[in-house]
């Protein structure tokens, strides 16, 4: 995953720029930069590796040296950026988010006959620099991000950073967010709209899907149009959203809430205590405590003053304790306690299953699951969520692969499992419920999580829990 700020300024940039790029820290883990424009200075810019350390901390000295009134940055997983760019647009420098899926077609079908230069990462093109080649293939801005956004498989949303403003621009159907932030003499652009409320600024507006806009300190103006279709990811209200963000002018933290009544109206389980996995699932076992009137407790707590980056042992017995050590019990709530403890999603299941193991350990009687989302059953073809390519990572294919006595499972089979109505979806959960060893097993239905959101169905993705674009 990964998120980016940008700003445009009558005065220097580089205070808001490194504030509000620090506030996308939950997006991404590895890397970071800063890019900054001014007439004095011209272009600089930093790039640093985060894995251990925090953005501020990696980037206290870029803070206090750069200079300039136009800005960039970037908190990522995966690729190195902002990159920069010189070519016959001029000097740039471009941020990205999102994933691409035909990148070595589009290297040799429309790049071949192109001499550029590509970053490497792991034996991989840095996605970003791909998508800077792929705009200068045309004879002016617009036009080559209207081009990158048409040729590419997958979701891009950018940034551009020039000496006459910052381009904005959201990927063709809204998978990723960018919001627009005013305050006098200077606009921002954003992923997450709480990330410029404590610097001044105020919502101007959010771009629509496939949206153009530049920034310069006096003015926000749109270049293209929103398009009419959007499918914006709804895993960003169910997970990696932060809880003070809103998308679409719906609260994540509300939206959450919201979700954990769903399961609570649906649920007959008899329980003591209901329970949240910290961070993202606290919200959702609100909701539900709320309408179950079961009481809301913090059995464990994330200790986080020492944890803001883990160094991971190579050596796996060693990993999974280290992913156990950031969070300790509360004992005394967890002993003899029948408890419902909800997270936001089951994916892999080892850390969920590892959780319930530890809960077991300090004393609890029994371990009733509920993820606020159903079934994961694709990788996400739009979004970095993980870079496996690997679907079988996935429990819940895993299981099915199992059940059916093959990986090669129709679309129409998948369907089935798919569906919460059908016999094999109840087949599918109690096999995943027996081999993570809970008391009991039940996910989100996915209208249940739409409702949750609360607008309208054909604007959301909804690709990973049932494959459908």
């Amino acid at each position: 995953m990964g998120g980016y700020f940008g700003v445009a300024s009558k005065e220097d940039c580089v205070f808001d720029l490194f504030y509000g790029t620090d506030y996308h820290s939950h997006l991404g883990t590895r890397r970071a930069g800063m890019a900054v424009y001014g007439e004095e200075h011209g272009f600089e810019k930093s790039i640093h590796n985060i894995e251990n350390s925090p953005f501020r901390t990696k980037f206290t000295k870029e803070a206090n040296s750069m200079k300039g009134n136009y800005g960039i940055g970037c908190i990522s997983d995966f690729e190195a950026q902002p990159i920069f760019v010189r070519s016959h647009h001029g000097s740039f420098a471009i941020t990205t988010v999102g994933k691409i899926n035909n990148d070595e077609e589009i290297i040799e079908k429309i790049l071949k006959d192109r001499v550029h230069f590509f970053e490497m990462s792991n034996g991989e093109v840095n996605a970003t620099e791909l998508v800077a080649a792929i705009i200068n293939q045309k004879d002016n801005f617009i036009d080559g991000i209207k081009y990158a956004q048409e040729i590419i498989d997958g979701s891009i949303s950018m940034l551009i950073l020039t000496p006459k403003g910052v381009y904005c621009a959201r990927d063709k159907y809204g998978k990723t967010p960018i919001v627009i932030g005013k305050k006098d003499g200077a606009y921002c652009a954003s992923f997450e709209i709480f990330a410029f409320v404590n610097m001044g600024y105020e919502k101007e507006k959010e771009l629509g899907p496939g949206e153009i806009v530049v920034m310069t300190p006096d003015a926000c103006k749109t270049l293209v149009a929103p398009g009419k279709e959007m499918k914006m990811c709804t895993f960003l209200w169910v997970y990696y959203g932060y809880p003070s963000s809103a998308y679409e002018g719906i609260s994540v933290e509300e939206m959450r809430y919201r979700c954990g009544e769903m399961l609570a109206k649906r649920d007959t389980e008899e329980i003591d205590i209901v329970a949240g996995v910290p961070d993202s699932g606290t919200p959702h076992a609100i909701g539900y405590a709320n309408v179950s009137k079961k009481p809301f407790t913090r059995p464990f707590i994330k200790y986080t003053p020492a944890w803001a980056r883990s160094f991971m042992p190579t050596i796996q017995s060693k990993r999974k304790m280290i992913a156990k050590m950031k969070l300790i019990p509360v004992e005394d709530i967890i002993k003899g306690k029948r408890m419902l403890l909800i997270d936001d999603s089951i994916v892999r299941g080892t850390q969920l299953q590892e959780t319930s193991e530890f809960l077991y350990e300090k004393g609890a009687k029994e371990v009733h699951i509920r993820p606020a989302c159903p079934p994961i059953m694709y990788g996400c073809k739009y979004l970095n969520f993980s870079r496996s390519n690997s679907e079988m990572d996935l429990i819940s294919r895993r299981v099915i692969a199992e059940l059916e006595g093959t990986e090669e499972v129709s679309q129409e089979t998948l369907d089935k499992y798919a569906d919460h109505n059908t016999p094999e979806y109840a087949n599918m959960v109690e096999t995943i419920r027996q081999k993570l060893g809970f008391t009991s097993l039940r996910f989100q239905r996915l209208d249940d999580m739409l409702e949750a959101v609360g607008i309208d169905t054909c604007k959301l993705c909804t690709y990973c829990w049932d494959g459908r674009e």
